[in-house]
Protein backbone atom coordinates (compact mmCIF):
# COMPACT_ATOMS: atom_id res chain seq x y z
CA UNK A 1 0.00 0.00 0.00
CA UNK A 2 1.57 3.13 -0.81
CA UNK A 3 2.20 5.55 1.93
CA UNK A 4 0.91 9.28 2.39
CA UNK A 5 2.79 12.31 3.37
CA UNK A 6 1.12 13.85 6.61
CA UNK A 7 1.85 17.46 5.39
CA UNK A 8 -1.33 19.40 4.90
CA UNK A 9 -0.95 21.81 2.50
CA UNK A 10 -4.12 24.59 1.85
CA UNK A 11 -6.55 23.22 -1.17
CA UNK A 12 -8.29 20.14 -1.67
CA UNK A 13 -5.56 17.94 -0.05
CA UNK A 14 -6.97 14.68 1.33
CA UNK A 15 -8.41 14.86 5.15
CA UNK A 16 -6.21 12.23 7.00
CA UNK A 17 -8.33 9.69 9.02
CA UNK A 18 -6.30 7.13 11.18
CA UNK A 19 -7.49 4.00 13.00
CA UNK A 20 -6.15 0.60 14.56
CA UNK A 21 -6.93 -3.31 12.80
CA UNK A 22 -7.66 -4.49 16.40
CA UNK A 23 -6.53 -8.50 16.04
CA UNK A 24 -6.93 -11.27 18.80
CA UNK A 25 -6.03 -14.50 18.35
CA UNK A 26 -8.89 -17.48 18.58
CA UNK A 27 -8.59 -20.92 18.24
CA UNK A 28 -6.07 -21.13 15.68
CA UNK A 29 -6.80 -18.10 13.95
CA UNK A 30 -6.74 -14.25 14.37
CA UNK A 31 -10.04 -12.57 14.27
CA UNK A 32 -10.47 -8.90 13.44
CA UNK A 33 -12.55 -6.08 14.79
CA UNK A 34 -15.15 -4.45 13.18
CA UNK A 35 -17.56 -1.81 13.98
CA UNK A 36 -20.77 -1.20 12.03
CA UNK A 37 -22.53 2.05 11.38
CA UNK A 38 -25.88 1.91 9.57
CA UNK A 39 -25.22 -0.60 7.05
CA UNK A 40 -20.81 -0.23 6.86
CA UNK A 41 -18.56 -2.17 8.64
CA UNK A 42 -15.38 -0.56 9.33
CA UNK A 43 -12.79 -0.52 11.56
CA UNK A 44 -12.10 2.05 14.51
CA UNK A 45 -10.89 4.96 13.21
CA UNK A 46 -11.63 8.92 13.30
CA UNK A 47 -9.82 12.02 11.80
CA UNK A 48 -6.27 13.29 12.84
CA UNK A 49 -7.07 16.65 14.69
CA UNK A 50 -4.38 19.57 13.65
CA UNK A 51 -0.90 18.63 14.73
CA UNK A 52 -1.61 15.57 16.15
CA UNK A 53 0.43 12.32 14.80
CA UNK A 54 -1.90 9.94 13.04
CA UNK A 55 -0.26 6.82 15.03
CA UNK A 56 -1.40 8.04 18.39
CA UNK A 57 -4.85 9.43 16.75
CA UNK A 58 -5.43 5.85 15.94
CA UNK A 59 -4.58 4.48 19.58
CA UNK A 60 -6.88 7.60 20.81
CA UNK A 61 -9.79 7.05 18.50
CA UNK A 62 -9.53 3.34 19.31
CA UNK A 63 -9.89 3.84 22.98
CA UNK A 64 -12.68 6.38 22.83
CA UNK A 65 -14.71 3.97 20.34
CA UNK A 66 -14.02 0.84 21.94
CA UNK A 67 -12.85 0.92 24.93
CA UNK A 68 -9.90 -0.84 24.50
CA UNK A 69 -6.59 -0.02 25.91
CA UNK A 70 -4.44 -3.25 26.08
CA UNK A 71 -2.39 -2.93 22.53
CA UNK A 72 0.41 -4.47 21.42
CA UNK A 73 1.94 -2.92 18.31
CA UNK A 74 3.45 -6.00 17.28
CA UNK A 75 4.50 -4.89 13.46
CA UNK A 76 5.45 -1.32 14.95
CA UNK A 77 4.43 1.40 12.94
CA UNK A 78 3.02 -0.42 9.82
CA UNK A 79 0.32 0.82 8.08
CA UNK A 80 -1.88 0.39 5.03
CA UNK A 81 -4.17 3.39 3.56
CA UNK A 82 -7.72 3.40 1.42
CA UNK A 83 -8.01 5.07 -1.84
CA UNK A 84 -9.43 8.63 -1.20
CA UNK A 85 -13.07 8.59 -0.94
CA UNK A 86 -16.04 10.48 0.64
CA UNK A 87 -15.08 14.12 0.05
CA UNK A 88 -11.25 13.40 -0.44
CA UNK A 89 -10.59 11.44 2.83
CA UNK A 90 -8.35 8.83 3.19
CA UNK A 91 -8.00 5.99 6.05
CA UNK A 92 -4.54 5.16 7.41
CA UNK A 93 -5.28 1.64 9.40
CA UNK A 94 -1.95 0.50 11.88
CA UNK A 95 -2.83 -3.32 13.39
CA UNK A 96 -2.80 -3.86 17.22
CA UNK A 97 -2.81 -7.33 19.09
CA UNK A 98 -5.33 -6.84 21.83
CA UNK A 99 -6.44 -9.17 24.69
CA UNK A 100 -10.03 -7.55 24.78
CA UNK A 101 -12.77 -9.54 23.82
CA UNK A 102 -15.86 -7.17 25.02
CA UNK A 103 -16.24 -4.01 23.24
CA UNK A 104 -17.69 -0.63 24.95
CA UNK A 105 -19.46 0.96 22.29
CA UNK A 106 -18.26 4.92 22.94
CA UNK A 107 -20.63 8.05 23.51
CA UNK A 108 -20.53 10.22 20.88
CA UNK A 109 -20.71 13.99 22.49
CA UNK A 110 -22.19 15.57 18.72
CA UNK A 111 -24.42 12.71 18.81
CA UNK A 112 -25.74 12.20 22.01
CA UNK A 113 -25.33 8.15 21.51
CA UNK A 114 -22.72 5.87 20.34
CA UNK A 115 -21.47 6.76 16.84
CA UNK A 116 -21.75 2.90 16.10
CA UNK A 117 -24.63 0.20 16.24
CA UNK A 118 -22.81 -3.05 16.52
CA UNK A 119 -19.27 -4.81 16.96
CA UNK A 120 -18.50 -8.23 15.65
CA UNK A 121 -14.93 -10.35 16.15
CA UNK A 122 -15.02 -11.48 12.78
CA UNK A 123 -12.39 -14.01 10.87
CA UNK A 124 -10.45 -12.82 7.65
CA UNK A 125 -12.86 -14.29 5.65
CA UNK A 126 -15.87 -13.07 7.12
CA UNK A 127 -14.12 -9.59 7.30
CA UNK A 128 -13.64 -9.44 3.48
CA UNK A 129 -17.75 -10.41 3.06
CA UNK A 130 -18.75 -7.22 5.43
CA UNK A 131 -16.65 -4.34 4.61
CA UNK A 132 -17.06 -2.10 1.61
CA UNK A 133 -14.91 -2.54 -1.75
CA UNK A 134 -12.66 0.01 -0.69
CA UNK A 135 -11.58 -1.74 2.65
CA UNK A 136 -10.68 -4.95 0.76
CA UNK A 137 -7.31 -4.06 0.10
CA UNK A 138 -6.77 -3.22 4.19
CA UNK A 139 -8.27 -6.37 4.98
CA UNK A 140 -6.30 -8.47 2.91
CA UNK A 141 -2.90 -6.19 4.23
CA UNK A 142 -3.99 -6.86 7.81
CA UNK A 143 -4.26 -10.58 7.16
CA UNK A 144 -1.01 -11.33 5.41
CA UNK A 145 0.68 -8.88 8.17
CA UNK A 146 -0.71 -11.22 11.21
CA UNK A 147 -0.86 -14.55 9.02
CA UNK A 148 -4.26 -15.01 8.77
Amino acid sequence: MPKLSTQRSSGNAPRLSAGVIPVRPCEGEWLLLLLRAYRNWDFPKGLVETGEDPFDAARRELAEETGILDLEFRWGGAYAETAPYARNKIARYYIAVTASEAVTLGMSAELGRPEHHQWRWVSCATALELVAPRLTPVVRWACSVVGG
